[in-house]
């Protein structure tokens, strides 16, 4: 048999069940959801299903006016689809690695286009850096997940987590910024001088600072959401 022939292809790419759970990582780009009542993922990632499973664009209020409000600063990154019932779900972004992690009731912010998908029983809410907003493209928010449950994330390329200790503050772009420890509350700095070097984006002299007792997740690549009607 050929190496080359459908059947060499199909055994080696077919799905396959490893038993991991409510989320499983089939590929490292493509998450599948086992799915027995329901889970939030990001509008627009489903890129297949099986069973009976209903997908719902978030209601307005569903998670309350507060939060709306919110959502009208952030645009359509922050958008979430809600699947219920019982079968299997596939869902990606864009080709990028996805991370799962089981929050054992700890915090972690996660950047609002990186967040793939939830379980429900998690507490979030969207968190706007205003002090940024009007630098960036698009702005820059970010959900903040805590509590018991199932979390993926996507990055471009293989995430690295850089360490925060006290009195050693860490620096990062934040269109390279993926995710950080609940606890950890980034300060925006600017420096002209760094502005050549640090960055190729519209913000190109602004910088995150992470400084305490933490973790901050940064990817290989700087990405830049556009908002919705400024799309080039």
């Amino acid at each position: 048999m050929s190496k080359y022939s459908i059947e060499q292809f199909v055994q080696k790419s077919r799905q396959e069940d490893k038993g991991q759970g409510l989320f499983e990582l089939e590929t490292e780009r493509i998450l599948e959801i086992n799915l027995d009542g329901e889970v939030w993922t990001k509008m627009g990632s489903m890129i297949s299903y099986d069973g009976k499973i209903k997908f719902e664009r978030e209601g307005i209020l569903e998670h309350g006016l507060g939060r709306l409000v919110k959502k009208a600063f952030t645009g359509e990154g922050s958008q979430l689809m809600k699947a219920t019932g019982t079968g299997k779900l596939y869902v990606a972004d864009q080709g990028k690695k996805i991370t799962v992690l089981d929050l054992e009731g700890e915090s972690i912010f996660i950047n609002g286009n990186d967040l793939l998908a939830f379980q429900k029983g998690l507490d979030w809410d969207i968190k706007l850096m205003r002090r940024i907003a009007g630098m960036m493209a698009g702005g820059l928010f970010n959900v903040r997940l805590e509590g018991e449950g199932l979390v993926a994330f996507t990055s471009h390329y293989e995430p690295l987590t850089l360490m925060v200790h006290p009195g050693k503050p860490i620096f990062t772009d934040p269109n390279a910024t993926v995710a950080w420890s609940g606890n950890l509350e980034p300060e925006f700095v600017t420096d002209i001088q760094l502005k050549t070097f640090f960055g190729r984006g519209s913000g190109e002299s602004v910088q995150m600072k992470f400084s305490g007792s933490g973790f901050v997740v940064v990817q290989p690549f700087e990405e830049v959401v556009f908002a919705e009607g400024n799309q080039g």
